[in-house]
């Protein structure tokens, strides 16, 4: 028998920052025709018809490269790519009543705005209070019972770090989830972050490509081989938006989403996020440290206690219109403040540079 190979992204919560499971397998030489849809639910575990009929309806299976139908027959050596939600936790999640500020919603998708501090899955240490907590809660009381079990598994396809901020697309039908998981892996889904980081970036853009792992000696770190013959493809794009000279507006857009994509590859080369204690950024990285100038980074660590990154912009394709979508939120109060603080404090160093 066929056995699928499956693919997932590895991180401290067995998760990728894309939430989507992907299998491959070439059938059989001596393969009977049959429907695709039967011959995946005898091989893919803990799926249903239903679920798996919504997959390949979303355009998540390829068969020889070419999106196929449910009834499709499968033939001989055909070579099949299925791309799938992630499964839910095997533990229940608690429905708890945490506000959610959404910024778009209709009966098959919603984007929401992230706040600093909210954890986006349970895991150890953080059963509750995260935002699949908040979304079980809300799916309960907000969504209709023809969408199935959505209220007991919050319709997650992504995720951004617990002091990240900004914004997210949740799925609210199966099919949607289906289908964003798809665009996730394909690299469709645009995403450009706001980050403020240490110094000025030379060139002032370009591309940043390294494969990313566990950091074999800190497992809290991701961390670059540029080799690419140990973890995951990766690549970043960056452009300076601004110039403090000692720290730098930066937008960066994903190809890939990578765990601690933008904070590893930004450490790496040598430009660590500001106030990002795990990759560094937590300390002075350019500017004599005479005592002004270090009071005043204090303050602003104290402004922001939290890696200075912004999911700022999110675009994907609408599971059912096939409209283009597109959301742009603004900096929140913490680090808008912060690019103020900056700011100001350039200038008043060119001001004493022009009088002196």
């Amino acid at each position: 028998m066929s056995e699928f190979v499956q693919e997932i992204d590895e991180t401290e919560s067995g998760r990728g920052d894309e939430l989507f499971v992907h299998f491959s397998l070439i059938v059989d030489k001596g393969q009977t025709p049959v429907r695709i849809d039967k011959f995946l639910l005898d091989r893919i575990p803990n799926i249903t018809r239903n679920k798996l009929q919504n997959v390949i309806r979303a355009g998540s299976t390829l068969v020889n490269q070419k999106v196929v139908k449910p009834n499709y027959k499968v033939r001989p050596l055909d070579d099949i790519q299925i791309v799938l939600p992630e499964p839910p936790e095997e533990y229940s999640v608690e429905p708890e009543d945490i506000p959610l500020e959404i910024v778009y919603e209709d009966d098959e998708v919603m984007v929401i705005n992230k706040p600093a501090g909210l954890v986006v899955h349970p895991g150890l240490g953080n059963r509750t209070g995260t935002l699949v907590n908040a979304l079980a809660f809300y799916f309960k009381h907000n969504l209709p019972v023809k969408v199935g079990n959505m209220a007991d598994r919050p319709g997650l396809v992504h995720r951004i770090d617990k002091d990240t901020t900004g914004l997210m697309v949740i799925a609210k039908t199966e099919y949607a989830m289906s289908h964003l998981a798809k665009q996730f892996f394909d690299h469709t889904v645009r995403r450009e972050y706001s980050a403020l980081v240490w110094g000025e970036l030379d060139p002032p853009s370009g591309r940043i490509e390294g494969n990313l792992a566990r950091n074999p000696s800190n497992r809290m770190q991701m961390t670059v081989f540029p080799e690419g013959d140990v973890g995951k493809e990766a690549i970043t794009n960056y452009q300076t938006i601004e110039s403090f000279y000692y720290t730098s507006l930066v937008n960066c857009r994903l190809e890939t989403g990578r765990t601690h994509q933008i904070r590893a590859h930004m450490m790496y080369h040598g430009h660590p996020l500001f106030s990002d204690a795990r990759y560094g950024g937590d300390a002075i990285k350019k500017g004599t440290i005479f005592s002004k100038y270090r009071q005043f980074v204090e303050n602003c660590f104290k402004i922001c206690p939290r890696q200075a990154l912004h999911a700022r912009t999110l675009g994907f394709v609408h599971p059912t219109t096939g409209e283009n979508m597109y959301f742009e939120c603004p900096l929140p109060d913490d680090f808008a403040q912060l690019i103020d603080k900056w700011r100001n404090y350039l200038q008043s160093r060119k001001t004493l540079d022009t009088e002196s």
